[in-house]
């Protein structure tokens, strides 16, 4: 359960916008999405090899 302490003469919006942020970096969204529909491991697997060789292309030619 999230707790968002409200301080004195501050809007709702605020509050509002505070509490967005920490539910979102909660992650529950995201893993409800992903539990929504089953997976398989093989798909799976194939997603991350295409995301890691995507990153690899943009962020691994730089040379430092």
């Amino acid at each position: 359960m999230l707790i968002i302490n409200i301080k004195e003469n501050e809007s709702i919006d605020k509050a509002l916008k505070r509490f967005k942020k920490k539910f979102e970096k909660t992650g529950v969204v995201k893993a409800l999405r992903r539990r929504s529909a089953f997976e398989k491991p093989s798909i799976s697997r194939r997603t991350e090899i295409i995301r890691a060789s995507y990153k690899q292309r943009m962020y691994g030619n730089e040379e430092s």
